[in-house]
């Protein structure tokens, strides 16, 4: 599947939900459905800059496809990294540098989150191009 075909699949999901305490749910929902990072990774080097709680992000490549993987300490910004990962692992460097990611807006993330949950996601994103553009730079 393309990013845009997945953030579709999002939006969908969010729009069967018209109480922002649902879309709340499911977010939580989401994280904890999410696979804890080994505490191997849970590092310094690994830790986001930006975000208000303790976000992991790790990021490895296999043949030219990066996979993304992620831990938090808060679980709706856990839901929201594992949207994001949803949305953008399994995919090459370019296909993700190259992403606009609109889902975030047409869900309703950047309205519905407080300032510095708004700051955190764009630092995740932020992490996540940063890692595409190192792997593009590596690969050549």
């Amino acid at each position: 599947m393309t990013i845009n075909e997945i953030q579709d699949e999002v939006i969908e999901e969010f729009s069967e939900m018209s109480d922002w305490m649902d879309r709340y749910q499911l977010l939580i929902d989401l994280g904890e459905e999410q696979e804890n990072l080994p505490a191997a990774d849970k590092t310094e080097q690994n830790l986001i800059d930006g975000c208000q709680s303790r976000v992991w992000l790790v990021c490895d490549e296999h043949n030219g496809i990066l996979t993304f993987r992620a831990e938090s300490d808060a679980l709706i910004v856990k839901g929201i990294v594992t949207l994001l990962i949803r949305v953008l692992s399994g995919h090459t460097p370019d296909e993700i540098l190259n992403a606009e990611l609109y889902f975030i807006e047409k869900i309703g993330l950047t309205e519905h989150l407080s300032p510095t949950r708004s700051n955190g996601l764009l630092a995740m994103v932020k992490q996540m191009r940063m890692y595409a553009l190192a792997y593009k730079t590596k690969m050549g």
